[in-house]
């Protein structure tokens, strides 16, 4: 299970999840920085990957394809926005 109230700690943006999509490889921090919220513009970034979720705030971007305790990762800063 995942929360989905993520919130990034360092944008203050909330964390958004496209379930069955990962995140192209040339995906950078101006790409997220100029087109997030929009997912229309998001789009183009996107790859269709059964099972996987592409997740993203303005700052900062994760692919996972399997399990993953995403509090292991020391540089992301996204915290339960409380529900």
């Amino acid at each position: 299970r995942t929360c989905d109230q993520l919130r990034c700690t360092a944008c203050d943006f909330h964390v958004s999840l496209f379930n069955d999509y990962v995140w192209d490889q040339s995906c950078d921090y101006l790409f997220f920085r100029n087109n997030m919220p929009e997912l229309s513009k998001l789009r183009a970034k996107m790859i269709k990957k059964k099972g996987a979720r592409a997740y993203a705030c303005q700052c900062s971007w994760r692919s996972i394809d399997e399990l993953t305790e995403l509090q292991t990762d020391q540089q992301l800063r996204w915290v339960c926005g409380k529900h």
